[in-house]
């Protein structure tokens, strides 16, 4: 099977980065805010965490059509890996101050959770199941075109 070729433009995966999120330290505990356009370049629709997850359980395993990400270790550690059907980047995640972009037609998948971990996902959108891909291989037929 020859080589995917990627349509003209900039690839998803090169718009996927982190993010340093501001921090006020202070003697009684730090604190990090986020803000919609200031820290995050969309409007905040839906926020929600994963916890409690099993030693060697996976999240993710699936693409966005539209929606972009915020994610955010917000307790312990995880590995999360960017896959655009052109190329992969696996990101460590383990600090409140930084956060990972994800934005669309970028396949995820997170693993290798800390005991007591959580991670937060702030999203452009409130769930839309139709925004989902959630079988790798008819997300690599619309990005390659086949």
């Amino acid at each position: 099977m020859a080589a995917p070729r990627r349509a003209a433009g900039e690839p998803p995966l090169s718009r996927c980065h982190v993010v340093d999120l501001p921090v006020v330290n202070d003697p009684r505990g730090n604190l990090t805010a986020i803000e919609a356009g200031v820290h995050v370049p969309f409007d905040i629709q839906r926020v929600y965490y994963l916890y409690d997850v099993p030693g060697g359980a996976r999240r993710g395993g699936h693409a966005h059509r539209g929606l972009h990400q915020l994610i955010v270790a917000m307790s312990g550690s995880f590995d999360v890996l960017l896959d655009d059907g052109f190329s992969k980047k696996l990101v460590h995640l383990n600090r409140s101050y930084k956060g990972l972009l994800v934005t669309p037609m970028v396949w995820r998948e997170i693993d290798n959770f800390s005991s007591g971990s959580v991670c937060m996902v702030l999203a452009s959108a409130p769930y839309d199941e139709a925004d989902y891909y959630r079988d790798y291989h008819d997300f690599l037929a619309d990005v390659v075109g086949g």
